[in-house]
């Protein structure tokens, strides 16, 4: 007798023009990592998404100026799909363009970048913007940290939601809502970069330090303020999932959160219960080292019981996260926002209780 084979028989139906996205992904993307793609879409939709699970999310590579914060991350965020983030400085600043009126423009990678720098115009992949888009937004941001509210020590969180504010109100002006950074001020939604100096914005702050300003960006913060929100998520029979598009830093410091807690501080805990990852990178390489899901778990940043459960799909985010944003809104309802901003300090005393101070 034979054995029995797990998992259903492939046997798809035709794909016609009216099928949606949902229908798509849960029918046609059967193997190889369109069936990862399929197999993260679920985990997010159904487990990640529920209630009681806090969702991280970390931002790699040039995704804003592609207009993903529109399409996709303001929808999810909107939708309490998103509850903190970490971001290279990068995206938070491209970003910015959108909300004050700045315009990109599609392109294509197939050009004399010589001839495009003499034209003042600026290139990211196949994305053009003129080189005037990059000093209105240093000017702005030069203002905006000239005035007396920045004018102290701060994690990114706080100077973050105070961009947003400010943001908000310049969209209001302009009739427009197009910032991350605005509807993560308007959702109470941290926003943390794990390398502030590694951007125009920290270029801008560093800039202004010359001249004594007073702003001064505080990376212990962000460290306790992201290990504080873990540990609020996993209180009381809570969960804490992470989705991670990309890699590099800003991946890390989602992940790093656990041993934070348990390594670091000493605090009893057994690592992320959800673990998705868009990523088009390698381990043997470096460039994945010590994030795939099973070296995860040895660093203590994944659940060991949770690890079945965990996707790693190897693609581009900026083919999974449009996918991803319509199965999940398609799915799920709107979730109750969080505002784990407000609550900083009331999670940060339960840090420090937790650790006897």
């Amino acid at each position: 007798m034979m054995a029995k084979i797990p998992g259903k028989r492939i046997a798809p139906k035709k794909i016609d023009g009216n099928v949606t996205v949902t229908d798509l992904i849960d029918n046609a993307f059967l193997s190889y990592n369109g069936g990862r793609l399929r197999e993260g879409c679920r985990l997010f939709a159904d487990s990640m998404l529920q209630d009681d699970v806090t969702v991280g999310i970390s931002l790699t590579g040039a995704l804003t100026p592609a207009g993903l914060g529109m399409s996709c991350l303001i929808p999810l965020m909107e939708a309490g799909f998103i509850d903190w983030m970490v971001s290279t400085g990068a995206n938070l600043y491209h970003d910015t363009h959108f909300a004050l009126g700045l315009n990109m423009h599609q392109g294509t990678p197939f050009v004399d970048d010589v001839k495009l720098r003499k034209d003042g115009i600026v290139r990211i992949y196949d994305i053009f913007f003129e080189y005037d888009v990059l000093l209105s937004t240093d000017q702005f941001y030069v203002k905006l940290m000239s005035g007396p509210e920045f004018q102290h020590a701060m994690g990114t969180a706080e100077f973050h939601n105070l961009v947003g504010k400010y943001l908000s109100e310049r969209e209001k002006t302009l009739d427009q809502h197009k910032s991350v950074l605005s509807t993560a001020y308007q959702c109470g939604i941290p926003v943390y970069t794990s390398s502030p100096g590694d951007s125009s914005i920290g270029m801008n702050v560093a800039a202004l330090a010359l001249k004594g300003n007073n702003l001064m960006i505080d990376p212990n913060q962000d460290v306790n303020e992201t290990a504080s929100i873990v540990l609020n998520a996993k209180t009381h029979g809570g969960m804490s999932g992470v989705l991670i598009l990309g890699g590099g830093s800003p991946k890390n410091f989602v992940l790093q959160t656990e041993p934070q807690l348990q390594e670091i501080l000493g605090i009893k805990e057994k690592g992320h219960d959800y673990y998705l990852q868009f990523t088009d990178a390698r381990p043997d390489t470096g460039g994945l080292s010590g994030a795939t899901p099973g070296e995860a778990v040895s660093w203590g940043k994944v659940d060991p019981d949770k690890l079945p459960s965990t996707v790693v799909c190897y693609t581009d985010s900026t083919i999974a996260l449009p996918l991803l944003t319509a199965y999940a809104l398609a799915k799920r309802k709107p979730r109750p926002l969080k505002r784990l901003f407000d609550r900083r300090e009331r999670m940060m005393q339960q840090l420090r209780d937790a650790m006897n101070i």
